[in-house]
């Protein structure tokens, strides 16, 4: 089954939680993104859960707190913010804000409460980071929730890796299993409302790699099952072939004929063609041709989730030097926007 269009795909989206194997550039991914929204004219926030600082690295910025700081003022009129979500200081803030508590919270967490509840108690700290996201999508520029517009236009959200991220979105759902009334129990159901509606989407971040791509299989899998939204795949890091597919192809069938050309065009260029040095280059060739044959496979694989996809190529020179901008150019030419 074909895969439907990105920009169908992403209409009304507000929340874009992005996941991913460690080490596939989930981050990278998550910003240009955010980067790529903020483009159109949009006011959007960037959220991080995971205390790396992977966003302010990104953006060359110092370390984000626990306030929303201004990262990219596009010509467009759209802004770009981030924001490091911290377990305690969203515990704070939940104290205050449902039982107001004020200088009590302070108390709690000099007695050691808050510590124990963020680091201790399963589920709470993930409890706290996404009933932050959940405030901030919601928030509104009038004085009561709901009132005026939205203040952010769209929230991307750096989540926890592929293997962590179905019991991170799924959390509140447990919590209001077990607080069966009272506020725990009616932000929980709120929040795992807003996460299954239509207007949150999960992306997945992969590699052209047989581990990344599996992860991101039984990821979607996962996510599918329990009723989170999907939607794009997105194939970070990809290279173009160095050699024609022409060339690729005469590897397999007539390597002896390419011995020969490539001892040829050594010569011509005034280069010893040893059998070390044709014997090396054939076998890099090889091997580069392999290589290309798995990808061609993973992409397949990929594909074949029925999920739109979308490609970023490799950074010679990483994020520097505008490196999230072109990645944010290639998601809005392939149909975020």
């Amino acid at each position: 089954m074909a895969a439907p269009p990105l920009a169908r795909v992403l209409d009304g989206v507000r929340l874009h939680v992005v996941t991913g194997k460690g080490g596939v550039g989930k981050t990278t991914v998550a910003s240009a993104l955010g980067l790529a929204l903020a483009r159109q004219g949009r006011r959007v926030l960037l959220v991080e859960v995971e205390n790396r600082q992977g966003i302010s690295q990104t953006f060359g910025v110092p370390p984000l707190g626990t306030d929303e700081v201004r990262l990219v003022q596009d010509p467009s009129g759209g802004e770009l913010w981030g924001l490091s979500v911290e377990a305690k200081a969203a515990l704070l803030e939940y104290l205050q804000t449902f039982y107001k508590l004020g200088r009590a919270g302070g108390a709690l967490e000099r007695m050691g409460v808050v510590d124990f509840a963020t680091t201790i108690a399963p589920g709470v700290r993930d409890v706290l980071l996404t009933g932050k996201v959940y405030e901030a999508v919601g928030r509104t520029t009038g004085g009561k929730r709901g009132q005026g517009a939205h203040a952010w236009d769209a929230v991307v959200l750096d989540a926890p890796p592929t293997g962590r991220v179905g019991r991170f979105l799924g959390v509140n759902e447990q919590v209001a299993g077990l607080a069966r009334m009272g506020p725990i129990h009616q932000q929980a159901e709120s929040i795992t409302r807003m996460l299954r509606s239509r207007r949150s989407l999960v992306h997945v971040v992969t590699l052209l790699e047989e581990m990344p791509v599996q992860e991101t299989a039984d990821a979607v899998a996962e996510l599918s099952a329990a009723g989170f939204g999907l939607g794009a795949v997105v194939v970070n890091q990809v290279r173009e072939p160095l050699l024609p597919d022409a060339l690729i192809a005469r590897l397999a069938q007539d390597p002896a004929g390419l011995e020969e050309q490539v001892r040829a065009d050594l010569a011509a260029v005034g280069v010893r063609s040893g059998a070390r040095t044709v014997g090396g280059l054939l076998a890099e060739a090889a091997d580069h041709a392999a290589r290309v044959a798995l990808e061609h496979e993973l992409g397949g694989e990929v594909r074949g989730l029925g999920l739109p996809t979308v490609t970023l190529p490799a950074l010679t020179t990483g994020t520097d030097d505008g490196g999230v901008g072109v990645l944010a150019d290639e998601l809005h030419e392939q149909g975020v926007g």
